[in-house]
């Protein structure tokens, strides 16, 4: 695979889901968890640390720690998703299932994690519910971002996404880039805390254009009524959510420009800054999939391709 630079927005969620940047302005989605999630993640906190694991460190200071050996103590891992196809979302079995948690139930128990438990948050609350360890890790193809990278360890990315548009059947408006959105003068939506905000209001579309959603189904639905010229997304995500539609299609996939450069849309997972040492480990198994041929594969039923494969890194993207 070759090897490109990558320059990212403050803002994914892969859709690029950033806020694909987990806690920022604008896929940079919504508000944080519940007062009652907030509470229920603090006393599981504090109840770790009177059983008398060891120490848990602040979660925003980069430590070793000792996460990984407590997760197999335990013999299970508790993965945030965001409900989102096709990254991660429960199926109709209550099962973690998607592109991140496929990756998740191959990885962990390789480490001596075998059970994969999905606790599903809303986007914007991934950030938010890793620090206070509601869960032990984001599994949500979250893009990696600098601005995240402030507040997360990640791993290397899994994958690398272009961009792509619902429109109504036909194209009727002609759209092909966030450009033409701005020139024409046409209201679009996208996902909440989606990169894709980020991208548009870079390309010149005002914010009053811009409808902020809960995610594809509501965009495809409010392109479908004419609400909107289009709804913003990943490439894999509208192409999953167009699938057997009639009165929509997706549009080709492009890659974002920002201020001259392409805007990189690369995703992976999330860890407490103070668990380097589960980050680390977990890389080590995705190069692992990566080089012996394993990761596509796994992510394929979920609507990837050789294309969306990169080998970029955490380090490229967080700088």
């Amino acid at each position: 695979m070759t090897r490109i630079h990558s320059r990212s927005l403050g803002s994914r969620a892969a859709m690029a889901p950033t806020d694909r940047n987990g806690s920022t302005s604008t896929r940079s989605r919504g508000a944080g968890p519940s007062r009652r999630a907030l509470l229920a993640g603090l006393a599981a906190a504090g109840a770790l640390g009177a059983a008398g694991c060891s120490r848990i460190a602040d979660a925003n200071t980069v430590e070793g720690g000792d996460l990984l050996e407590r997760l197999r103590d335990r013999g299970s891992v508790k993965v945030g998703i965001a409900n989102e196809r096709p990254f991660g979302y429960i199926n109709e079995e209550g099962e973690a299932t998607g592109e991140a948690p496929a990756i998740a139930k191959v990885i962990f128990p390789r480490l001596g994690v075998d059970e994969v438990i999905p606790v599903p948050v809303e986007f914007s609350a991934l950030i938010p519910g890793l620090k206070s360890r509601l869960f032990d890790v984001v599994s949500a193809g979250m893009y990696i971002t600098p601005e995240r990278c402030a507040q997360v360890l990640f791993s290397d990315p899994d994958y690398l996404m272009l961009d792509s548009f619902i429109v109504r059947r036909g194209n009727p408006e002609n759209i092909s880039t966030y450009e033409d959105i701005a020139e024409k003068g046409l209201r679009m939506a996208t996902g909440q805390a989606y990169a894709e905000i980020d991208y548009a209001l870079a390309a010149g579309v005002p914010s009053s254009n811009i409808l902020i959603l809960p995610d594809q189904v509501a965009g495809m639905e409010a392109v479908a009524q004419g609400r909107v010229a289009a709804f913003a997304g990943t490439n894999v995500t509208v192409q999953n959510a167009v699938e057997g539609r009639d009165r929509v299609e997706a549009t080709e996939p492009f890659q974002p420009i920002v201020d001259g450069e392409p805007a990189y849309g690369a995703g992976g997972f999330a860890f407490l800054r103070s668990e380097r040492n589960l980050r680390d480990a977990f890389n080590r198994e995705l190069l692992k999939l990566k080089d012996e041929g394993e990761l596509l594969p796994i992510v394929e039923p979920f609507g990837f391709t050789e294309a969306e494969m990169t080998d970029l890194t955490a380090r490229e993207l967080c700088s």
